[in-house]
């Protein structure tokens, strides 16, 4: 297979480690900290969780190491939607599996959790983990979102783990993946199977972080993949000066995405969902403060300027989460064949008007119509709304153009408001990793395999200090059960780890707080430009503005 020269240049890149790991694992030992409890909920999930609640966080740190010697069988899988930086934790894992025995193995299972449920799996050898380091994308073994929690699939991965002689399984994901990991580790040691199962921090949407856990992998790849994209677009909307970019990027349960990119690149507008949950902004409100900026800017600079949009925005308006809740159960049982049936939208729109209160019916007719057709012809497979395909980028300059029209009757407004859409997704999720995620997944792996060598299950792997040169950062774990709350899922109460959003009274979100006033009227824009591999150690190996503003 023919390889880009730049792939060519990564395969020879050597991740940083922690200094505390730099030298192998045979002068690595452990030191508690104190037992923990999980962050809500505890008796109920202590209850779920009675062999692996309650652990010490631990660090590693220079000293003899204790830890038994024998050959390890680990198995790796990677969960749920791709992050830049996956193949480095299998390759981190690889070494030091290696480096400590040669006789120890590291399977890949296929095609997420149900690679171990269905057994489908490959074992790794120099020439195949070679390939993909410092690679994005999760193509070395795929991917899936299967959930391992019926009694056919825990007795089908413990034959997997047995025929295999696993020793371990390491679940590389998100919060549900690390929740997954978290009841896989309790069903092993509550059945005494002998497996241990150690889980690693991923997801671009920044919403796996807490105390312990400061930032997922792939969030700094993926955001200086997409604030590189939108620098562009400020650069050629400031040329041109006659378009409004609306720039929809991921991030439907918390707007950390959005917010990193607006600290990298100084947009006119960036809305922010946690924000306009906590104010109780109408959908109104919100286009009103785009209007401002429009209007604003029309006087001064020209008709141009750079929105930015979090994905699920729409859910964080109260009004629009009540609406969403009324056309539910609207559509509950037979009535949602009675609505299909009707004849046109004229007649379905009536059928709207009486089910929704005056209310919800307000602001139902201000959407535009492809929006409120939306509403009706996307259902997830338990019949509800599926809120994160709404083209919510369309939906607001609609809106927005609507105020304006208003605003030139009053004879507030004279300019000209024409828009252009940009979606940023995909295209962040595979990116190679920057020199920050290479690194820190690379000892993210590494580290797992520290958890395995010592015995610890239900466990994640921990890398901090992260604002830090690698040489400074700090190696250990902490128990899953930690970050854990109980949610309702589905009609019943699960067991979840919280999902962290944007804090309000945090730094980063007070320092655009302070600045977007003015970024809204003048153009403040800043281009990052693509990620740079090669070069200056302050220019290659920067963190995101997030981390460096939380950690000062």
């Amino acid at each position: 297979m023919e390889i880009s020269p730049l792939q060519k240049e990564r395969l020879k890149y050597q991740p940083k480690l922690p200094g505390m790991l730099k030298n192998g694992i045979s002068d690595i030992c452990v030191r508690e900290g104190e037992a923990t409890q999980s962050v809500a909920d505890q008796e109920k999930i202590r209850s779920l969780f009675p062999n692996t609640y309650g652990k010490k966080e631990i660090t590693f740190q220079k000293g003899a190491n204790t830890s038994a010697p024998k050959k390890q069988v680990v198995g790796v899988i990677l969960s749920g939607g791709q992050a830049p930086g996956g193949h480095n934790v299998i390759s981190g894992l690889y070494d030091a599996l290696k480096a400590t025995n040669r006789e120890n193995v590291l399977l890949g299972f296929k095609g997420g959790p149900s690679g171990l449920v269905d057994d489908d799996c490959v074992e790794f050898d120099d020439a195949f983990i070679d390939a993909y380091r410092n690679t994005g994308g999760f193509d070395i073994i795929g991917s899936g979102r299967t959930k391992i929690e019926t009694p056919e699939q825990f007795k089908a991965a413990t034959e997997t783990a047995k025929k295999h002689g696993l020793t371990a399984v390491v679940i590389i994901g998100g919060d549900d993946s690390n929740t997954n990991a978290a009841v896989l580790a309790e069903y092993f040691a509550a059945n005494h199977v002998g497996v241990q199962v150690i889980g690693c921090p991923k997801t671009i949407d920044g919403d796996l972080k807490n105390d312990d856990i400061e930032c997922s992998f792939g969030f700094d790849t993926a955001t200086k993949t997409y604030s590189e994209l939108i620098g562009n677009i400020e650069r050629d909307a400031n040329s041109a000066k006659k378009y409004w970019h609306f720039v929809k990027v991921m991030g439907r349960s918390a707007s950390h995405v959005a917010l990193e990119c607006a600290l990298e690149t100084q947009p006119n507008v960036c809305l922010i969902g946690e924000e306009v949950a906590e104010k109780k902004m109408s959908l109104s409100q919100i286009a009103d403060q785009i209007a401002d900026s429009v209007e604003a800017r029309s006087k001064t600079e020209g008709n141009f300027g750079v929105v930015i949009i979090p994905e699920g925005i729409v859910e964080f308006v109260p009004e629009f989460g009540t609406l969403i809740r009324e056309i539910s159960e609207m559509l509950a049982g037979s009535k949602t064949e009675e609505f299909n049936a009707l004849p046109d939208w004229a007649a379905k729109k009536e059928f709207i008007r009486k089910g929704l209160t005056a209310e919800s019916y307000k602001v139902f007719d201000i959407l535009p119509e492809a929006i409120q057709k939306q509403l009706f012809l996307e259902r997830d497979p338990h019949g509800n709304v599926q809120v994160s395909l709404i083209e919510s980028e369309k939906l607001f300059a609609e809106l927005v153009k609507n105020k304006l029209d208003e605003r030139k009757k009053a004879g507030t407004y004279k300019g000209s408001f024409k828009t252009q859409f940009h979606f940023f997704g995909y295209e962040g999720r595979c990116a190679f990793p920057s020199n920050f995620d290479a690194d820190y997944c690379y000892s993210l792996g590494y580290n797992a395999f520290m958890l395995i060598q010592y015995g610890f299950n239900g466990y994640l792997s921990k890398v901090s200090n992260l604002s830090r040169p690698a040489d400074e950062w700090v190696a250990g774990g902490m128990p899953i059960t930690k970050m854990m709350n109980i949610e309702r899922r589905n009609g019943e109460d699960k067991p979840v780890i919280r999902k962290a959003l944007v804090e309000l009274d945090g730094k980063p979100f007070k320092y655009f707080e302070a600045h977007r006033a003015e970024w809204a009227v003048k153009t403040c824009y800043t281009y990052p430009g693509a990620i740079q591999y090669y070069g200056p150690s302050d220019v290659c190996d920067l963190t995101t503005r997030t981390l460096a503003l939380e950690k000062g």
